[in-house]
């Protein structure tokens, strides 16, 4: 059986055609119907809006936990390591190209970049080699990041989309560029220092 349209239905369609916002078929149905309600406004703003926030999977937060865990262990096995004096020069040999030519290579200064931003000491990590401290800091935010999805289990959606607008090949790209830039002034560096 067809229900018709009273003068009040009549004039809730009509206010409701006259919103200035998208308006889809089932809500022009239902509110024609009478059956406007706070669970029809809630699908539309779960349908419409994409929310920044979400509530985090239980295979997101075991991923970001151990994200998070294993930056934290990374510097902080490098702090203690540090404070127990081993010598990092057993791992990573003298450079060959600065033996040879005097002038350093792209990852010059990396290895001591990053002992000192382990140490806390930034200030010296950003003059040793500038792109191992930014690279650095992009693992602390990436670890808060990450903390955030394991430990509270929120996930925001807005990286889903800077990750899907950037992509592999500009991500590769931009840590390329950040690698030559931290060679450029380590380059100008040494050839200012040169007699």
């Amino acid at each position: 059986m067809e229900v018709g349209l009273t003068w009040g239905r009549k004039m809730r369609l009509s206010f409701f055609l006259l919103q200035p916002f998208r308006r889809t078929p089932l809500m022009i149905d239902m509110v024609s119907r009478g059956f406007y309600s706070t669970d029809m406004m809630r699908v539309r703003q779960q349908t419409n809006g994409t929310g920044m926030i979400r509530r985090a999977t239980g295979r997101q937060r075991r991923i970001a936990g151990l994200i998070a865990a294993g930056i934290v262990i990374l510097f902080g096995s490098l702090w203690l390591l540090q404070r127990l004096h081993f010598d990092f020069g057993l791992l990573f040999g003298p450079c060959g190209m600065k033996q040879r030519t005097g002038l350093p290579c792209p990852t010059c200064g990396m290895s001591t970049s990053v002992l000192a931003f382990s140490r806390g000491d930034l200030l010296t990590a950003f003059y040793v080699q500038p792109a191992a401290a930014f690279l650095c800091c992009l693992l602390v935010v990436a670890a808060f990041f990450a903390s955030l999805v394991s430990v509270l289990g929120v996930y925001l959606t807005i990286l889903d989309r800077l990750w899907a607008e950037i992509g592999l090949g500009r991500l590769v790209v931009g840590l390329l560029i950040i690698l030559a830039a931290g060679w450029a002034v380590t380059f100008a560096r040494a050839l200012a220092a040169r007699p």
